[in-house]
């Protein structure tokens, strides 16, 4: 641990350093960003108490042109959070519940041929959107057999890797290539929950974040039994309106590009990704991709507090959710109760923060 501090110290500024370097960039104007990003949670707000830290991470993630995936137990508006937000996006939407049958057409889309002009044509399947919400993507069901309930489901879900990474699909010799807006929201449950399984590492790989949704707070709960209550407060997903346009995200997405990173802090993205590969108690830990992801993720979470500019308490606070599902514990760390969340934080908190 003191080998992989010894290079961060000496290349750590000090505070007036930053600060001369950072007075030499052009500041960046974020009005109309901060305006609407403001009256976007504002009105998730409005329809979904509490959260607050679920709704910053999963606007980093759409902001950083990443894919989501949302975990919890039924019932705490993961999906109605992922619909709301697609929704509020004045974009194409399509929706995808995962079940044990469900097959890679049923997703991609299918060939027919065409007897009027004796051409086969393609129909495009819901993975073709702007927004994609994929449902319960770990939900299986009871199935015949053991083999047919894993069959299906990986099958369909292979299918999702190349849309997910490069944007595009192969189908019957063509490729399709998705938009510049391309994100997917994904749903899941609990794997210990029945009915579920663990999706492949090479799948959770391809997410930017996983997001886990806990319960309300007491006065969370106590206020949406008030909502339900009066029925005065409830809104319905058909009355709500887009807030951001397309053009206006891909235009926020730009703004990436002009926020500064010190070096320093760079250095200290790949000192916490080192971390997971040298801890005992990780068999396998975070490829380059988890480096690229937390640095994009932190550059998207610095717009969304109103600054051009990427400080190590931004980073702290994206790195648990882009890290904890590209870790495999070993079984010892396992039996001793760990789970990835919390090892993930403790190789967090082993790393000195720059300066």
């Amino acid at each position: 641990m003191n080998d992989m501090n010894e290079p961060m110290a000496e290349a750590t500024p000090s505070a007036s350093s930053v600060e001369e370097v950072q007075n030499e960039v052009p500041r960046t104007d974020l009005t109309l960003f901060a305006e609407k990003i403001g009256a976007l949670k504002a009105r998730i707000a409005s329809i979904i108490v509490g959260q607050e830290r679920t709704v910053d991470l999963v606007l980093t993630a759409i902001l950083a042109n990443g894919h989501v995936l949302i975990e919890g137990v039924p019932g705490v508006a993961k999906t109605l959070l992922a619909r709301l937000t697609a929704r509020l996006i004045d974009a194409e939407f399509s929706r995808v519940q995962f079940t044990p049958d469900l097959m890679p057409s049923d997703v991609l889309g299918t060939t027919v041929f065409n007897l009027k002009t004796n051409e086969f044509d393609f129909h495009r399947g819901p993975v073709f959107a702007d927004v994609v919400l994929v449902d319960e993507i770990n939900r299986t069901g009871i199935c015949a057999s053991i083999n047919e309930m894993y069959r299906a489901p990986a099958k369909t879900q292979s299918a999702l890797f190349e849309v997910m990474e490069e944007r595009q699909a192969s189908i019957d010799g063509s490729t399709y290539r998705m938009g510049e807006l391309y994100t997917i929201l994904a749903t899941q449950n609990p794997v210990e929950q029945e009915g579920t399984y663990k999706l492949p590492e090479a799948q959770l790989d391809r997410f930017l974040m996983k997001i886990t949704m806990d319960y309300p707070s007491l006065e969370e709960e106590v206020s949406i039994l008030e909502r339900h209550h009066t029925n005065a407060a409830l809104v319905k997903l058909e009355d709500v309106h887009p807030v951001i346009t397309r053009d206006e995200l891909l235009a926020f997405r730009k703004l990436m590009d002009k926020v500064f990173v010190d070096r320093t802090l760079l250095q200290y993205i790949a000192l916490i990704v080192q971390q997971t590969r040298t801890s005992k108690a990780v068999y396998l830990g975070a490829s380059p991709r988890a480096s690229v992801a937390m640095l994009q993720s932190s550059k998207a979470y610095a717009l969304l507090q109103g600054r051009d500019f990427v400080t190590p308490e931004d980073i702290k606070f994206v790195a648990p959710y882009v890290l904890q599902h590209r870790l495999i514990l070993t079984a010892e760390a396992e039996m001793e109760g760990y789970s990835p969340v919390k090892v993930t934080q403790r190789l967090i908190d082993k790393v000195e923060v720059p300066k």
